[in-house]
């Protein structure tokens, strides 16, 4: 059974009441990251490849006007943000998640993602992690995306599990 948005908030940090929804909540992005070397997975370990930040630069002013832009109206200086060309990116929340005992959790893209040619790939968040966590962007078309905008949701489910998650990725980014 899946979880509450309120009670999956409980379990992130910062949240806001914009970012809860009824079945999960929203992360947002706090960096983004381009691979520039390879990386390794073998049977008795893994290493990460290398990679650089992307600049987080201007943006453009607010969207006055544009249709679906929830915050037309809003006035001041240009944006900052990321703007991304097609390829594959690293991208990392800016929330701290702790997945709860009894709890596995999933994060899915929001859909403004898919709706401009961007998906979000993930993998399974066990029982016990807790951390910044990272996801595969991959942009089909340019997009420039605010820092701190919502680009993912989480969602918990109650499952069965023997242990708790103590692995390489225990505590990242924080």
């Amino acid at each position: 059974m899946f979880r509450s948005g309120a009670f999956v908030a409980e379990h992130i940090t910062p949240t806001s009441e914009e970012q809860v929804q009824p079945n999960g909540v929203d992360l947002t992005l706090e960096a983004v990251f381009r691979q520039k070397g390879p990386g390794r997975i073998t049977t008795d370990g893994k290493s990460v490849g290398p990679r650089y930040k992307q600049v987080n630069e201007p943006i453009g002013d607010a969207l006055e006007g544009e249709a679906g832009y929830e915050h037309a109206g809003q006035d001041g200086p240009d944006r900052e943000g990321y703007r991304l060309t097609p390829g594959n990116y690293v991208v990392r929340y800016a929330e701290v998640i702790s997945i709860p005992e009894g709890h596995v959790g999933f994060l899915y893209p929001r859909s403004s993602l898919l709706r401009n040619s961007c998906m979000l790939n993930t993998a399974v968040w066990d029982a016990g992690y807790e951390g910044k966590g990272e996801g595969l962007l991959q942009v089909g078309h340019d997009i420039d995306i605010e820092t701190g905008a919502r680009v993912a949701q989480l969602v918990l489910a109650e499952a069965e599990h023997t242990g708790a998650y103590d692995g390489d990725y225990q505590g990242e980014n924080v």
